[in-house]
């Protein structure tokens, strides 16, 4: 899934939620789990967290998870998962273009999974990590318009390696590229960021 965050595609992405069961996986990325996984368990932020599959994921793993996406059908759907395992999300039915959190609050991962964002949405999404805290960003690559299988076809919704240097400035970045994902339909490529907030002074 690679979703431009805009109000007016809330609709839509509520139709195609509504029309299956689960439209994608229950479990998470597998990047993402690889990422994630080693980390200890603090204060997470998933950014267009669609149905929920990586906060809930994150909350049975001790993590305390906000969650926010612009489709009430989808966190409407993350909600009853959440309810089905005993995880607790903060649930939040915002477009992420303009929404922020509390002043103040923090996070020690900020998730943002195949949804693609603005430069000056991310350069915020910065500063919302707490001292040490990770920016994790895994998405579909552009290469994965002619060599790979899946995703968008819009090349301006697929990752490239100077848009995520820019997403990582003034930050650690701590693993940068490709990802190789096998699907039943072949192989797609995907690109993955980590980068590390600076620790206090």
């Amino acid at each position: 899934m690679v979703r431009m965050a805009k109000v007016r595609d809330a609709v839509h992405w509520d139709a195609k939620y509504a029309a299956t069961d689960r439209l994608w996986s229950a479990t998470p990325n597998v990047t993402v789990a690889e990422v994630v996984e080693p980390l200890p368990a603090g204060r997470a932020l998933d950014v267009g967290a669609g149905e929920g599959r990586h906060a809930v994921w994150l909350a049975a793993r001790g993590w305390r998870v906000t969650a926010v996406d612009f489709s009430p059908v989808g966190i409407e759907r993350g909600r009853a998962g959440a309810v089905e395992t005993g995880a607790d999300v903060d649930w939040v039915v915002a477009d992420v273009l303009d929404w922020a959190p509390r002043p103040g609050t923090v996070f020690d991962l900020v998730l943002v999974a195949f949804i693609h964002l603005p430069d000056d949405v991310l350069a915020r999404a910065r500063r919302w990590l707490a001292p040490g805290g990770r920016l994790v960003v895994v998405g579909h690559d552009l290469r994965n318009l002619t060599d790979g299988v899946g995703g968008p076809k819009n090349p301006a919704l697929l990752h490239t390696e100077d848009e995520h240097r820019r997403t990582a400035e003034g930050l650690a970045v701590e693993r940068l590229g490709e990802v190789l994902r096998e699907t039943p339909e072949g192989t797609a490529i995907d690109r993955v960021l980590v980068a590390r907030a600076p620790e206090e002074p």
